[in-house]
């Protein structure tokens, strides 16, 4: 007994009418679902935010806000032994062309005032306003964003201690902006993490002032953020209580950049 299925032999004229049939058919179906695909695509990724597509800022802006919901200034990066020191590349001259030797260290509060306006107290130090805060010296893991860390010894004063000598009595802000002395490269920084006692503005690295391409006379160092915060050359301290700009958030990476 044959089980064979007996063919079916169809005129060319048919088989020329299914086949574009079919052709058509399948045409519309793709078409759709590039269309469907694509426009979806667009709804996600609608709007620019800070350098990146809208869907990826709420995203990085979800991860900083978790971050910062678990973030406890009792909760210490490591340390470790000064045999354990290795090289830190300088990795980027932003903001390092203006000359050292006119610098001097700008530290503003913008506060609210009345009808919405904004008062703004300023200050101007020197590296030895800085030096006369308590020394800190601490052996933390550097992180790069781009993937690499190595650890460095570094020297300066907490940055709370700063604040609290420095920031004017009464007022509580959110955040911090620091920006080098010609405006090329700055950060912002949420208040907390700012105030961690890891937080440092450091003026040594591996037991020596810090070179040039370094950031000297003075550049922050906080271990708990990636090395993009870690600015070089601060000329400018501001206190707010707006968000400030990030130059790397601006260019479509985490603001937070928490660790």
């Amino acid at each position: 007994m044959n089980d064979r299925q007996r063919e079916i032999v169809l005129p060319d004229g048919d088989v020329k009418r299914e086949l574009r049939r079919r052709t058509r058919r399948s045409f519309l179906i793709g078409g759709l679902a590039a269309a469907a695909g694509f426009g979806g695509y667009k709804l996600v990724n609608a709007g620019n935010e800070g350098g990146a597509a809208s869907a990826q800022r709420h995203m990085l802006n979800f991860n900083g806000h978790l971050n910062q919901a678990f973030f406890s200034n009792a909760r210490l990066m490591p340390t470790y032994s000064p045999d354990q020191v290795r090289y830190l590349k300088p990795n980027g001259n932003l903001g390092l062309q203006s000359e050292i030797g006119d610098w001097q260290l700008n530290v503003q509060s913008a506060r609210a005032a009345t009808q919405g306006a904004l008062t703004l107290d300023v200050l101007a130090l020197t590296l030895d306003d800085v030096k006369a805060l308590p020394k800190v010296t601490m052996i933390p893991r550097f992180c790069c964003i781009e993937g690499w860390s190595t650890i460095v010894q570094w020297g300066g004063a907490r940055f709370s201690d700063f604040t609290r000598k420095y920031l004017r009595p009464g007022f509580h802000p959110r955040y911090v902006y620091m920006e080098t002395p010609d405006a090329e490269y700055y950060v912002g920084l949420d208040m907390k993490s700012a105030l961690h006692p890891q937080t440092l503005l450091a003026y040594e690295k591996d037991w020596k002032p810090l070179t040039p391409d370094h950031g000297a006379p003075l550049r922050l160092i906080i271990p708990v953020k990636y090395g993009i915060k870690s600015i070089k050359r601060i000329g400018l301290i501001q206190y707010t209580d707006a968000k400030p700009d990030d130059y790397w958030a601006d260019e479509g990476y985490d603001w937070y950049s928490g660790l």
